[in-house]
């Protein structure tokens, strides 16, 4: 039986119970999970293994990729940009990175970059990993692209390149690549153990992810034995060409070894922030209120940031989302703690985001990636969160 390591305060052990079920029954290997209320941790919880090859147990300390939840991060770096009036989100990306401009996307405001609106999903030719890592490449790419909608008119998850282009407004105005931004105007006061391209020091401290094999092979599955409420998504993952498939085929090989040096030393800032639960729950409790003295977000940017700005069926992961300026919205399917709530989650289960109407900011991260939507380990703890207030 894992052993669970850490603390919970009065009325938050139902948050314990579901973590430790976690390990018992839906396949956790090494987690982590923190709840701030008010600005003050109420939740900080680890256990298991952070290399179950090796066993190396998962300590307070213990870093974890979180994928996608790194949007989340490089959001708040934008709006801090825009907070200090040096970005303005409602400004043509042009204004900032001319080359952009190209290939009709002139008028594409910031604001479309991180609400998925922009139409620049897809990097055609992809280019090679090891360009991709470089930065400039990608960049360069990416301007040159032309976009797979007109812009504005729908929105669809830009879930690789999305990094990239906020990234490179970031870079543009401030001058520094978002990693370093947010190293030092976001976790340096705060204090936050969190990574947008991990310094060689820490790589000791990473878990290693852990990659389950498809129990069923999606290609191979005839579509009349699909049942029709996802028969067109299963037909998109089944066409190379399909724009659910194009858009994430933008580096290649398509593939990247998360669990490699090279990519954990690079900047991603789609996918690759590496940290703790405690360092992501902090940096969220920081965008709704003070912690230790520092506020990330005055009230007017939280409102701006978190206001909705698209909604609906979405043309690349082809289910119902809800989009603000970079944070993803709560659904039906995934309420979180309340309607005004607003964060990221992350290929195979991590999740960050903060419910300013509760005071709650909430991170959950781990190595065992469960791929599909059938994933309870997040949704469980969110509820006890929720029953405990």
């Amino acid at each position: 039986m894992t052993t669970i390591h850490g603390e919970v305060a009065d009325g938050f052990e139902g948050v314990r119970d579901a973590f430790r079920t976690n390990f018992a029954e839906r396949g956790d290997v090494g987690a982590a999970v923190c709840v701030y209320r008010d600005g003050r941790p109420v939740v900080d919880l680890w256990g298991g293994a952070a290399d179950p090859d090796t066993g190396r147990e998962w300590e307070r300390d213990t870093l974890q990729l979180v994928y996608s939840a790194t949007k989340g991060v490089t959001a708040t770096v934008a709006h801090l940009l825009a907070q200090r009036g040096e970005l303005d989100l409602d400004a043509p990306v042009a204004d900032y990175w001319p080359e952009f401009g190209a290939e009709g996307k002139a008028g594409i405001p910031v604001r479309w970059l991180l609400s998925h609106r922009a139409g620049v999903v897809t990097v055609e030719p992809p280019v090679p990993v090891g360009e991709a890592l470089r930065w400039r490449p990608m960049t360069d790419a990416l301007a040159a692209q032309r976009p797979q909608w007109e812009p504005g008119t729908a929105h669809g998850y830009h879930g690789r390149t999305f990094g990239w282009l906020v990234g490179e407004v970031v870079r543009r105005v401030s001058g520094r690549t978002p990693g370093r931004f947010f190293a030092e105007e976001v976790a340096g006061p705060l204090g936050l153990d969190f990574f947008i391209g991990l310094p060689a020091a820490e790589r000791g401290r990473v878990s290693r992810m852990v990659y389950p094999k498809p129990e069923v092979d999606l290609s191979a599955v005839p579509l009349d034995l699909v049942p029709p409420e996802v028969r067109e998504y299963v037909a998109a993952l089944q066409d190379p060409r399909s724009l659910s498939n194009r858009a994430f085929t933008v580096t290649d090989p398509a593939e990247l070894d998360f669990n490699s040096a090279e990519v954990q030393a690079a900047e991603l800032p789609s996918s690759n922030g590496i940290g703790t639960a405690r360092g992501l729950a902090r940096m969220y409790a920081a965008l709704i209120g003070e912690v230790d003295g520092v506020r990330l977000f005055s009230p007017e940017t939280l409102a701006s940031a978190t206001a909705e700005q698209a909604a609906g069926v979405d043309k690349v992961i082809m289910f119902p989302v809800r989009y603000a300026s970079g944070y993803m919205l709560p659904v039906d399917t995934n309420p979180l703690t309340g309607p005004r709530a607003f964060g990221h989650p992350g290929r195979g289960g991590s999740l960050g985001f903060a419910d300013p109407e509760h005071g709650i900011a909430f991170a959950y991260v781990m190595n065992s990636i469960v791929e599909g939507t059938e994933d309870p380990r997040a949704t469980t703890l969110v509820e006890a969160v929720r029953a405990a207030l």
